[in-house]
């Protein structure tokens, strides 16, 4: 799985207003060559949105904001392919080995990710990023972690994606700038997929 996050080098972060806007939203990321996308879990009905984003063919779907055990299960069972939490617990630890669900935990700090590498993780979010201190923040970490590898989230745009996305051990950068709220407001879906295009370019043109 984490492969194949690579190949995408951009994960879509998406905070679903409803259930009604998954399937077009999922098509609208599959039509603009970006078939992929972490659900948050920071809705009330977000696991049923999440459900109806699996139905979208060709799209694989994360689950984001995963805080506790139960919340593994649950996204587990709606179809999510791959977890993804702001920090890391024993029990998320343990849920995730026992499930065999991919998961990459939150991590900010030196001691935090040494905790997920002892946890048996050793792909992890550096999050939030641009609070934490940003590239020069994660660059120092990669110094030392030389094993570990990370998939910054948190206040990224495209503009500084690239900067991320030069560090060797940055397999993916997270963020939600590619699904503008004001086109998704208004249920214009060409627009959406025309920014999901804009970014797969953008990254393509870092090759």
């Amino acid at each position: 799985m984490i492969t194949m996050l690579e190949g995408f080098r951009t994960i879509p972060v998406c905070t679903l207003r409803s259930p009604a806007e998954a399937r077009p939203l999922g098509e609208a990321l599959v039509a603009g060559g970006l078939p992929v996308v972490e659900v948050t879990l920071r809705t009330p009905d977000a696991l049923a949105g999440l459900a109806e984003m699996c139905k979208v063919p060709g799209l694989t779907v994360g689950a984001g904001t995963v805080r506790t055990a139960q919340q593994m299960h649950e996204v587990l069972e709606a179809g999510a392919a791959f977890a993804v939490s702001p920090a890391l617990t024993a029990s998320l630890a343990d849920a995730a080995h026992a499930l065999g669900l991919p998961f990459i935990p939150g991590v900010a700090t030196p001691t935090e990710i040494q905790t997920a590498v002892d946890a048996g993780f050793d792909t992890v979010k550096f999050f939030p990023a641009e609070a934490s201190g940003g590239v020069r923040a994660l660059k120092a970490l990669t110094d030392v972690f030389v094993d570990v590898r990370f998939m910054p989230t948190g206040g990224i745009t495209q503009d500084s994606a690239r900067d991320y996305r030069a560090l060797d051990q940055v397999f993916a950068v997270g963020g939600s700038w590619m699904l503008p709220l004001a086109a998704r407001e208004a249920e214009d879906w060409e627009a959406v997929r025309l920014a999901v295009a804009a970014c797969v370019a953008s990254a393509e043109a870092e090759r």
